[in-house]
């Protein structure tokens, strides 16, 4: 548990989440047990840059299908902070932003081990690790060389938690195609959410 002279820890959970999955709910809770985080922040991107030429559901059927998983939980909450922003997401400014907001709790940003190997990548890294340290689910097929994000992000060294987490074969493509293709998404999601999709006709070719 954090002392009590401890600055709480506050989870900062970052993604597109169209949809959200039962994989990013089993990540959020694996970290949030390991590194005792008082609570989780799930922030919908607005505009992922890493995303562009990608059609992205709206912002308010990504926000009513993340309310819908969370719903019930005292331990997690949704910061609507990148969906209200102008501009690209970039998630250095975000945290910025809610390290500002959260203080003095200290932030940790999640995330997975392929996303950890492709930090140096990421707009100004450097920036990102001054606001939070990172929760990373790391995964045995995967295998990111700190060393070497080290060598290019040099502010990466002591903020980086390895948590180990099994293998969960989910990916928003992957629920999109299936429900392209009529397949069932049963247990791929929270059931409200694959209600909502259904009920809404989310991710169906529409027809001319």
């Amino acid at each position: 548990m954090t002392g009590s002279g401890q600055p709480r820890r506050i989870g900062i959970f970052g993604g597109t989440f169209d949809p959200v999955h039962n994989g990013h709910l089993y990540i959020a809770n694996a970290l949030r047990a390991a590194l005792d985080l008082e609570r989780v922040v799930w922030v919908p991107a607005g505009r992922p840059p890493h995303k562009t030429g990608q059609i992205v559901s709206s912002d308010h059927d990504r926000l009513a299908m993340l309310n819908l998983a969370l719903a019930g939980s005292a331990a997690d909450q949704i910061d609507t902070i990148d969906i209200e922003r102008s501009g690209p997401s970039y998630t250095a400014d975000t945290l910025d932003s809610l390290a500002e907001c959260f203080a003095p709790a200290r932030l940790v940003f999640l995330m997975g081990e392929d996303s950890l190997r492709d930090l140096p990548t990421w707009h100004d890294p450097d920036r990102l690790l001054e606001a939070a340290e990172l929760a990373v689910a790391a995964r045995p097929e995967v295998d990111a060389d700190l060393d070497s994000i080290a060598r290019q992000v040099p502010a990466v060294k002591g903020r980086v938690h390895l948590v180990p987490t099994k293998e969960i074969a989910i990916s928003s493509s992957e629920i999109r195609r299936r429900v392209g293709e009529h397949q069932s998404i049963q247990g791929l999601v929270p059931a409200a959410v694959e209600a909502y999709i259904r009920d809404h006709e989310l991710y169906t070719p529409r027809t001319p």
